[in-house]
């Protein structure tokens, strides 16, 4: 068991991974050996997830994945172990665990019968004989499980299925016997109906249902022409919902309306009797309101949010009103952090939260009269998954040379976190892995802007190595301290790796991450050129064999930086959206993307144009390689044909992969993830020697 203090960890030195082949200068210096962080490592890599401890805190149950060979998929399962790390064993095939309130049973969910129907609920008994009952036999997938306070009912959510239209009723003749006409064509009359790492929305809603712990038939809730889960992108992120004490309501977000589809950022908190089944709006103020819970007490209900702004990002906030809706409160407003896994204190006077701050993330407290406290400290990333009444948190946590694993900390005494699993101790053992460092520096207008370099392992500042400028997605999102197995791999192979938060990334306020507002990409630009600047002025980075690449928001970004600068030697555009007009009419979050700027595009094209990285293409010349899923839905692949088609055009040079079988981030399957690494390593590899060429014939 490792434990780690509140005190900064220093980083570690290693060595260098393998020569690509025909690698020369500092790339070139490097020997391989056994201490090398390479591809193949990454298939015996594991990840956990979700820890949950036993009422009691004696016990903790988590979700362990490991990267199945065969079916280049992951596959998981729950392990179980005490309080301090020790017995730490498999539980059973699945995920998702749950205690029951005393403690006595988990609820979790696994495949199940009918055989081909998916994933069920199934109920555990704790004690020795470990007795196992599959509790539902659903056609749909149930998600979302929440014991009663008795134990005696599991709520869940469930997709039901919508009504035929009679509008579209035809009177089609009978094909003759032995015919094969084509099925009968998909019908969709609403602007959300596709979802990335989904495909088609089924018709229908997703609902609230409750199910006897001990098995039946699941009790439909609520109904209607809506769902159950804030979609404040208009494409469903799961469900928020809680039990009273008493048993006798849950309260959830949602959007009960009509024309739930064309409302952005709109959702609210409402509460189901869960005997008469009658539903009742707590929220009154318009804001993208989700994730209620309800205080030991059953007084009060916290969740987040905020008052709706038309702005690109605002930071949200933990507020708080009785059970009834009345006294609603901001109670976070002078953090300026987005609040994350609210977990109310055992004596319901306040709550802990997990808060991202300028690249970590730790644990705070927010009384219900507007203070706030930090709690836990540390250069590190902790996600808070779930609070004992006694005090005892447990999350995952990761810095930069330590990857996620299960940790606990006293949220009264918290002097030190203490990681209870190191699952990837195996792999890393022999591993010597690169210096994480830090830098902060100006932008433009004055601004600050936080980033963080990865040195190859023995890095020696004397010498000159390539760089890899890593631009993030969101783009409202955040880079942060945790151990990261794509820079340390690029680290290995000989490239300084830059990750940095330009203006628009959350994790600095509301102010910093609304600067790109209607104006996206933008002053961003600046910051990551601003951090290049700052990397180069150190005096180890080769300016010829400069490289750049990102995915999602970092597509854009990386599209968008060759075509207002030709300083890199390559560029790997992976997932991009290239052109804002044709994005908002093919991606999934169609409501975002209208949002984008102000009016429509047909009004006033202008913003919509100006922003769109294809309409620069005419002045890339850098070597561009472009990346994408053939399924993704989020950045769909015509916005990458686009922007090939166009460099093509241009006679840039460039290359287009596209990935079998993957939605969004090339990179959901074990092999494909490890593709991408070597596909950009490759690209670079071949237009770093280009310009090695090039420079020796100047001279």
């Amino acid at each position: 068991m490792r434990r780690i203090l509140f005190a900064a960890i220093c980083p570690l030195i290693g060595v260098m991974l393998v020569v690509p082949k025909g690698a020369t200068g500092a790339m070139a210096q490097q020997t391989p050996n056994d201490n090398l962080l390479t591809i193949e490592h990454f298939l015996d890599w594991e990840r956990v997830s979700d820890p949950q401890l036993s009422p009691d805190a004696s016990e903790v149950i988590y979700t362990r994945r490991w990267v199945n060979r065969l079916e280049d998929e992951w596959d998981s399962s729950l392990w179980i172990m005490n309080g301090d790390g020790s017995k730490n064993r498999f539980l059973a095939d699945g995920s998702s665990a749950r205690w029951s309130p005393d403690g006595t049973r988990i609820a979790y969910l696994a495949d199940g019968e009918p055989e081909g129907a998916g994933v069920q609920i199934f109920v555990r008994w704790m004690d020795a004989e470990g007795a196992t009952s599959q509790v539902t036999r659903l056609t749909e997938r149930p998600a979302d499980i929440r014991w009663s306070p008795d134990g005696k009912w599991i709520a869940l959510t469930m997709r039901v299925k919508g009504q035929p239209d009679p509008e579209w009723e035809i009177d089609l003749p009978e094909p003759p016997e032995g015919a094969e006409w084509t099925e009968e064509p998909r019908i969709v009359d609403h602007i959300h109906y596709r979802q990335d790492r989904v495909g088609f929305l089924k018709d229908g809603y997703r609902h609230l249902f409750v199910v006897p712990a001990d098995g039946g038939t699941p009790r439909q809730l609520t109904e209607g022409e809506w769902n159950v889960g804030a979609r404040v992108y208009g494409i469903p992120f799961g469900v928020g919902l809680d039990w009273t004490p008493d048993g006798k309501t849950i309260v959830f977000d949602g959007l009960r309306a009509e024309d739930w589809d064309r409302r952005y950022r709109e959702s609210h908190i409402y509460s189901v009797d869960v005997a008469t089944r009658e539903v009742r709006q707590l929220t009154r103020e318009k804001g993208p309101w989700s994730g209620p819970v309800v205080s030991p007490d059953g007084r009060t209900i916290a969740f987040t949010g905020y008052e709706w702004t038309a702005q690109s990002y605002k930071a949200s906030d933990i507020y708080v009103m009785s059970v009834d809706g009345s006294g609603l409160t901001d109670v976070s407003a002078t953090l300026d952090r987005d609040p994350q896994s609210l977990h109310w204190a055992s004596d319901s006077k306040g709550l802990y939260f997990t808060a991202g701050d300028r690249g970590t993330q730790n644990v705070h407290y927010a009384d219900l009269r507007g203070r706030v406290r930090q709690v836990t400290e540390g250069d590190h990333m902790f996600r808070l998954s779930s609070v004992a009444s006694g005090g005892l948190a447990a999350g995952v946590l990761s810095s930069p040379h330590d990857p996620w694993d299960v940790a606990t900390v006293d949220l009264k005494r918290p002097r030190g976190m203490s990681e209870l699993t190191d699952v990837n101790a195996d792999v890393l053992a022999a591993i010597d892995l690169g210096e994480v460092e830090e830098i902060w520096y100006a932008s433009s207008g004055g601004t600050q802007v936080q980033g963080w370099i990865v040195k190859p392992p023995s890095f020696d500042a004397t010498q000159k190595y390539p760089l890899i400028l890593h631009i993030h997605g969101g783009p409202h999102a955040m880079y942060h301290v945790g151990f990261s197995y794509t820079y340390q791999n690029l680290a290995a192979n000989g490239y300084v790796v830059l990750y940095t938060n330009p203006r628009g990334s959350t994790g600095y306020g509301t102010e910093f991450g609304n600067a790109i507002d209607k104006a996206y990409p933008s002053v961003d630009y600046d910051d990551l050129m601003a951090g290049v600047d700052a990397v180069v002025e150190r005096g180890y980075v080769d300016t010829g064999e400069m490289f750049v690449t990102g995915c999602s928001g970092g597509g854009v970004l990386s599209s968008w930086v060759v075509g207002q600068t030709d300083r890199f030697a390559a560029a790997a555009v992976r997932c991009p959206v290239t052109n804002w007009i044709s994005f908002a009419g093919n991606a999934d979050i169609t409501m975002w993307a209208y949002h984008r700027f102000d009016g429509f595009f047909w009004e006033n094209p202008d913003k919509w144009l100006e922003h769109s990285p294809l309409m620069h293409v005419g002045k890339v010349t850098t070597p561009t390689l472009l990346m994408t899923g053939e399924l993704d839905l989020r950045t769909p692949m015509a916005q990458t044909e686009e922007y090939y088609q166009a460099l093509q055009m241009l006679g840039v040079p460039t290359a287009m992969i596209r990935f079998h079988k993957e939605f969004h981030g090339t990179g959901s399957m074990p092999s494909n993830y490890m593709r991408t690494q070597l596909y950009i390593m490759r690209w670079f590899e071949r237009w770093a020697g280009e310009a090695r060429v090039a420079a020796s014939k100047e001279e």
